[in-house]
């Protein structure tokens, strides 16, 4: 798991590798993340979007962004989290993910953008 905390919130990421939606015959390998956002600002927040990087080892990259997380847009009050899993397909056994959500103080409407953590998605084995 990584963990970082921006702007009052912290990010952590857990990962997993999902082999029975994988077909390494066909370079089609996916993972699932899951990913708990933690408030420790005094307001509430709510996100508003997300902006991911995805690279793969093959040196291939891709820009994905879009609104809320999972179809939604949470709203997180002081001290709570939330927490979500959603998933990424790769080329190849290896490869990370990094990006920021862009998130919005319900108090004073102003926005801000909150890193995520580069993390690795990596096949079990790959690396013995």
């Amino acid at each position: 798991m990584v963990s970082k905390i921006s702007e009052g919130v912290e990010i952590s990421v857990e990962t997993f590798y999902q082999s029975d939606y994988s077909n390494p015959m066909n370079h089609e390998f996916m993972f699932a993340y899951r990913i708990t956002i933690e408030n420790h600002n005094s307001f509430s927040l709510q996100l508003l979007q997300r902006h991911w990087y995805i690279f793969d080892s093959n040196g291939e990259h891709r820009e994905v962004e879009g609104e809320g997380v999972v179809g939604i847009q949470p709203v997180i009050k002081p001290g709570e989290q939330f927490q979500y899993v959603s998933g990424c397909n790769l080329k190849t056994e290896m490869g990370k993910m990094q990006g920021y959500y862009t998130m919005e103080n319900q108090n004073n409407k102003q926005k801000f953008n909150v890193k995520i953590p580069a993390f690795e998605m990596v096949v079990p084995n790959k690396l013995n």
